[in-house]
C-alpha cells in the first residue's frame, strides 16, 4: 500500500511523533492508523515526544575507555531529575552509549547537527554517481534520498544500528528508556579519543 503524505501528517498531529517515525510506523502496518499507533506506542516514540517539551537539566557524564586504552568516550547525557539521573538503568544507558561510541565512531548526534554544507557535498556526490551508472533522471532524487539514510546510520548516534542488538537504532533505545523512567531524556554532546588520531 502507497503511504501518502496526508497519512503520515495525520498520524503525526495524532501523535507528535517525528515524521520519519510516522512513516515507518505506517509502512511496519501497512498502512494502518490503528496499527500504527500501536507500533509507535509500544517503541516509545508518542511517549517521548510528549517529554520534548521538559527541560533536562540533570545528568551525567558517561565514559568508557577500550581494553587497550587506545580509545576513550565521555558523553553528557541529561534527564529531568537527579533521582532518574542516579537510577541504575540511567547510568546502564550512559555506559552503553559510550561504548557505542567508542566502537561506532559517530560524527554527529542526529541528522538536524550535520552542516548543510556537509550535507549538500554528500547528495552531489551520489547524484554524480547515479548519473555515471546511466539511473533515468526521475529517480536519481529516490536513489539519493537511500543513500543518504545510509549515510546518516553511518555517521550519526541515533541512526545507528545499537551494537548489542542490531534490530533496534539507538534512537529507539533512547525512546524506551523514555517510556520506562518516564522523562525527557536528552544526549547532549560527546568526544571520542583516539590514540594517534588527529583533533580537527
Amino acid at each position: 500500500m502507497k503511504i501518502t503524505a496526508k497519512m503520515v501528517k495525520e498520524l503525526r498531529d495524532k501523535t507528535g511523533a517525528g515524521m520519519m517515525d510516522c512513516k515507518k510506523a505506517l509502512l511496519e502496518s501497512g498502512g494502518d492508523e490503528e496499527k500504527a499507533l500501536a507500533w509507535l506506542r509500544q517503541k516509545g516514540i508518542s511517549k517521548a515526544q510528549k517529554r520534548a517539551g521538559k527541560t533536562a537539566s540533570e545528568g551525567m557524564i558517561g565514559s568508557y575507555i577500550h581494553m587497550n586504552g587506545k580509545i576513550g568516550v565521555l558523553v553528557e547525557i541529561n534527564c529531568e531529575t537527579d533521582f532518574v539521573a542516579k537510577s541504575d538503568k540511567f547510568q546502564e544507558f550512559a555506559k552503553n552509549i559510550a561504548m557505542q561510541i567508542a566502537a561506532s565512531s559517530p560524527q554527529y548526534i542526529s541528522p538536524e547537527d550535520i552542516p548543510e554544507e556537509v550535507l549538500e557535498k554528500e547528495k552531489e556526490i551520489y547524484t554524480n554517481q547515479a548519473k555515471e551508472e546511466g539511473k533515468p533522471e526521475n529517480i536519481i532524487p529516490r536513489i539519493v534520498e537511500g543513500k543518504l539514510k545510509k549515510f546518516y546510520k553511518e555517521v550519526c548516534l541515533l541512526e545507528q544500528p545499537y551494537i548489542r542488538d542490531d534490530s533496534l537504532s539507538i534512537q529507539d533505545l533512547l525512546n524506551e528508556l523514555v517510556s520506562v523512567l518516564g522523562e525527557k531524556i536528552v544526549i547532549r554532546r560527546f568526544v571520542r579519543f583516539e590514540v594517534g588520531e588527529k583533533l580537527d
